[in-house]
């Protein structure tokens, strides 16, 4: 099977295109795949596919076997690679996604090879029920989750994946490994999250670490940073257009008031391609 390694900030994935629909066995591939000791290596392996709704389908999954909704440092490595490859020529397309819908993209071409992405991702989902939570509420603000002794107040937000962001003193030193796979598991959540933990620097700078669902601790996350955004303005702690820090680097993130729509601009990049026994 060729392969190509692409990361979007250094959330790496292990891409595959030429399968015309989602292989039986790609639940258990991921899983070899993406071990970092006897695999290649990767947060996820992501399948580009045909759609017959959008220029191309994305399906993702995670390094545990888990299939991701939407993931927005893949899709914008999905951009790079159809645009690289030849297999489009336009710089503005279509990607179909399971959880978020088929999302618009606008590619910035530098030399014939696409630099940065900015991904329409779609407008957040709010109420609580349909993050989702167990919480009946619209939206859900300040509320408390209790894991081993120590409460937290987190902002549930959804960009066709489900998020709760905490805000912390230092999220750059917070214990990833610690609180993150507790509050994965949360009876309230129950289809899991993703954990973002976040310190706002200024109305236009928040620093934020995650724990991906499914992944584990990644070095970016794209709808954990529109999250992250979403949940900053709804808090009155930011402006609607802030970049976003992850360990891997800056995104930037815009809620727009007229559509209420949330855009993401980031880079893309192919690591190295080769073959492995499927």
């Amino acid at each position: 099977m060729q392969f190509t390694k692409m990361n979007g900030l250094g959330n790496d994935f292990v891409v595959v295109y030429g399968e015309k629909e989602l292989p039986a066995g790609a639940s258990d591939l991921a899983i070899r795949l993406c071990n970092r000791f006897f695999g290649i290596g990767a947060d996820g392996l992501v399948y580009i596919l045909p759609s017959e709704r959008a220029d191309f389908r994305m399906r993702i999954i995670n390094s545990d076997g888990s299939e991701a909704e939407q993931c927005g440092n893949a899709i914008r490595c999905v951009a790079k690679y159809v645009y690289d490859k030849g297999l489009t020529s336009k710089t503005e397309l279509t990607i179909e996604t399971l959880g978020a819908g088929v999302q618009p993209l606008v590619l910035e071409v530098s030399e014939g090879k696409v630099e940065r992405v900015t991904v329409d991702m779609g407008a957040p989902i709010l109420n609580g029920l349909d993050v989702p939570t167990t919480i009946d509420a619209n939206p859900v603000l300040g509320h408390s989750v209790e894991v081993d002794g120590r409460a937290f107040k987190f902002t549930a937000v959804s960009m066709g994946n489900p998020h709760c962001v905490i805000y912390v003193d230092d999220a750059a030193g917070f214990d990833l490994a610690k609180w993150g796979p507790q509050l994965e598991k949360h009876p309230l959540f129950p289809r899991k999250i993703n954990v973002e933990f976040a310190t706002v620097n200024s109305r236009s700078q928040v620093d934020m670490r995650v724990w991906e669902r499914g992944a584990g601790p990644t070095l970016a996350c794209g709808t954990g940073a529109c999250a992250t955004l979403v949940s900053s303005v709804l808090n009155g702690l930011t402006d609607r257009k802030a970049t976003i820090s992850l360990a891997g680097g800056d995104l930037l993130i815009e809620w727009k008031e007229a559509d209420n729509r949330v855009y993401m601009t980031g880079p893309a990049a192919i690591s190295f391609e080769g073959s492995v026994q499927a």
